[in-house]
């Protein structure tokens, strides 16, 4: 939830200038990290992270891939309203302090817990594909959204969805979660600067917990 409105699936809702100076940074930053793939929410401010990360890759990251399962939470008769107004909501005291219980009003409102357990299958989904392809340390990049990146790190930290506030998802931040057979291990999170040297592959490096299923998620 960025901005004074709550954005969600509206339509046509790029990035403004500052967006888009933050975006073309992050690209910059992972034009050195080779990656597998490169997958989007379908909306069109993730859509235009994805191609600004795959237009300044040195290696070739192919087409981006769209996944609806990366999208926004589905905020339902929520969407497009102020936050101002939507803080004096009762709903709103329930998904600041138990989000797990809270479900959007409207046709289309989706539960907190419905959106994490689309967005951490879409990422277990990836991992293995992106490791039969490609191998157990390919990475690849999601780009997705502040609520869909802190439930999949929440689910990777093994936290109750009820901690998920807790955690921060700037735009255009970089969280890295590497998942192996023991555990997913959260390698970055919320990271708006400096190298990505630290997540080149070491060839011949014995990591802790053993090589598996890599994937780095940016936020938009």
């Amino acid at each position: 939830m960025t901005g004074p409105m709550l954005a969600g699936w509206t339509p046509r809702l790029g990035l403004d200038e500052r967006g888009r100076a933050q975006v073309r940074a992050l690209a910059d930053r992972l034009a050195p990290l080779p990656l597998a793939a490169v997958v989007s929410s379908p909306l069109d401010r993730c859509l235009e992270t994805a191609e600004a990360v795959a237009a300044g890759h040195a290696g070739p990251v192919g087409e981006i891939e769209v996944d609806d399962r990366f999208g926004e939470v589905h905020y339902g008769d929520w969407t497009g309203r102020p936050l101002k107004e939507l803080a004096e909501e009762p709903l709103w005291r329930v998904v600041q302090a138990h989000p797990s219980a809270a479900r959007f009003p409207g046709e289309d409102g989706e539960s907190l817990a419905g959106a994490q357990h689309r967005a951490v299958t879409a990422v277990r989904e990836w991992n293995a594909r992106i490791a039969a392809e490609h191998g157990p340390d390919a990475a690849y990049l999601v780009c997705s959204h502040g609520d869909i990146i802190k439930a999949v790190v929440a689910d990777a930290l093994g936290l109750h969805l009820d901690q998920f506030q807790r955690i921060q998802a700037e735009p255009a931040s970089l969280t890295v979660v590497r998942y192996t057979e023991l555990r997913p291990f959260v390698v970055r999170l919320n990271d708006t600067g400096g190298d990505v040297a630290g997540l080149l592959p070491a060839p011949g490096a014995d990591r802790a917990g053993g090589d598996d299923d890599a994937a780095v998620g940016g936020g938009a």
